[in-house]
């Protein structure tokens, strides 16, 4: 079985097409989407009508914390410009596009993995997981053995053994990684839809858990049209700006 993951897509259309086109092409039997659909990006109705669509196939789909502002209203905390992007957002969604968000889930548990956009061990705080202290906190929340998660906008990667000690490293993208059965793994899954290391091209992951790997991967997209459109949109501009900075 291969599972597809899909972070951060924040209404970045032609980002989520490449990757959902390269998941076909790679054979992706079941996907999760890890949180914020919407945000930054100026397709946020299409996105969503999109996950819906994979949605009603059996697809998991969590929420994330744009898509909560969406719901209610900005969280102080977010930065201007994000802000922004949500007052945008919330008239361009149909009461579909509500109806779908308000129904998603902080978390989702599917034998022994664990799903979540922000951290696994306060999901609704929208914490980042940065750090192997953070990471720690994460594997002493759940007894799941591999946790999924996003919100970062990098990614990183986490594994604990026996003895408790967590390690932190950077996975290269296309490169099978063995997820050792005698350790615990915590996959921070980089942005579809607006990368933050330096790298435009859009990221997900697939876990096949037939030959027990993990695999990130950056797809090339259209990055001058997503930024035009955000720019045209009427969003602010610097958004146009960091998607083809990958920052």
């Amino acid at each position: 079985m291969k599972t597809g993951l899909f972070a951060d897509i924040h209404a970045n259309r032609e980002a989520l097409e490449a990757c959902l086109r390269h998941a076909e092409a790679n054979q992706v039997d079941d996907h999760i989407f890890l949180g914020d659909l919407v945000g930054y990006g100026a397709d946020p109705s299409w996105v969503i009508d999109t996950v819906m669509q994979y949605h009603a196939r059996g697809a998991g789909v969590i929420l994330g914390n744009h898509d909560a502002a969406v719901l209610s209203k900005p969280e102080l905390t977010m930065v201007e410009d994000a802000r922004q992007a949500i007052d945008w957002t919330r008239p361009r969604l149909t009461d579909d596009n509500m109806k779908f968000l308000s129904g998603l889930p902080l978390s989702i548990e599917k034998k022994d993995r664990l799903f979540v956009h922000s951290s696994a061990f306060k999901p609704a705080d929208w914490s980042y997981v940065a750090d192997v202290h953070s990471a720690r906190k994460c594997f002493g929340a759940t007894f799941s053995r591999f946790i999924y998660c996003g919100h970062l906008h990098q990614p990183l990667l986490y594994h604990q053994g026996s003895t408790g000690k967590v390690v932190q490293f950077t996975p290269v993208a296309g490169v099978d990684i063995p997820l050792g059965m005698y350790r615990r793994w915590l996959a921070v899954i980089g942005a579809v839809g607006q990368p933050r290391d330096s790298n435009p091209a859009a990221c997900y992951a697939v876990h096949d858990s037939g030959k027990n790997i993990l695999t990130y991967y950056r797809v090339g997209y259209d990055v001058t049209a997503a930024a035009r459109k955000v720019r045209e949109s009427g969003l602010p501009v610097w958004l146009g700006d960091r998607l083809e900075r990958g920052v």
